[in-house]
């Protein structure tokens, strides 16, 4: 009876009762940031480049997953994990490291909003970029996170505007299949260079962080859900959810900077534009 309430409850699920943490954590990858590199790595070496996503692909599900794990596990997110169980030290070493590499990163994707809404609607960039981190942070504390999740979890259908402009150019299907699965290595410096970049902008530091937290406050925000060490009769249905919350939301990530290569490798790099300078 027990087995065919499981199976009832899990059949009753929606998408929206799956896909939250992972899906989000995806689609927060695809940043103007990352959008940058993959743009780069796209007009500069065509589509020699594009292997290097599948290959990233189960490097980038097996951490997040085990990010989220920690989370949910615990109740507490990787850096309250390090307070209980490691010296003081690597502590405010790791969070410093976080931090630094947040600030940066932020700035450089706030700086990439407010050039793209210049070149939108013109105006003054820096008021829009004052504007955005203003409204950033204030939806971060204001609004209650099971509403933000919300939003957010729609907020992913943007990316698909990548696929849309993948349908409206040229792409030689064959030959961008036989980059993809069949590689062909270069002894340049800057290819290399180049894959260091992308496997930077798949595997981010903030991202283990973000998903883990996110799992935290998905517990809270349910009255039912414990974490895993305290409700261990929990952990079948939420891990098979975290499973495949993450690869799902992963391959989401991982389609849309393809996406973004094959499109500026058809439209920039054959046209011999090759470096992007700025986000604009």
């Amino acid at each position: 009876m027990a087995v065919e309430e499981r199976r009832a409850r899990a059949a009753g699920r929606s998408w929206r009762d799956v896909l939250g943490p992972g899906l989000i954590a995806g689609a927060s990858d695809d940043d103007p940031s990352g959008i940058a590199t993959y743009s780069q790595a796209g007009a500069q070496f065509g589509l020699a480049i594009s292997w290097t996503m599948p290959l990233t692909y189960p490097l980038m599900v097996a951490i997040q997953e085990i990010s989220a794990r920690i989370g949910r596990t615990t109740g507490r997110g990787i850096a309250a994990n390090i307070r209980r169980h490691y010296p003081d030290w690597m502590l405010q070493a790791v969070v410093a490291l976080v931090l630094t590499a947040n600030t940066i990163n932020i700035g450089a994707d706030i700086g990439a909003m407010g050039d793209a809404v210049t070149q939108l609607i013109g105006g003054p960039h820096l008021l829009y970029v004052i504007a955005i981190a203003v409204i950033s942070a204030a939806l971060q504390i204001f609004v209650t996170y099971e509403r933000y999740a919300r939003v957010l979890r729609w907020l992913t259908l943007a990316l698909f505007a990548y696929f849309a402009t993948l349908l409206m150019v040229h792409v030689p299907w064959g030959k961008a299949a036989r980059s993809l699965f069949l590689p062909r290595f270069s002894n340049y410096p800057e290819t290399w260079t180049t894959v260091v970049a992308i496997l930077g902008t798949t595997i981010s530091p903030y991202l283990f962080f973000w998903q883990a937290s996110q799992e935290v406050e998905e517990v809270r925000a349910d009255p039912a859900a414990k974490p895993l060490v305290r409700a261990p009769g929990q952990a079948p249905r939420a891990l098979e959810r975290i499973r495949l919350d993450t690869a799902v939301g992963m391959a989401f990530s991982n389609l849309v900077a393809l996406a973004i290569v094959f499109t500026t490798a058809v439209t920039l790099h054959v046209h011999g534009v090759t470096r992007i300078e700025t986000s604009a």
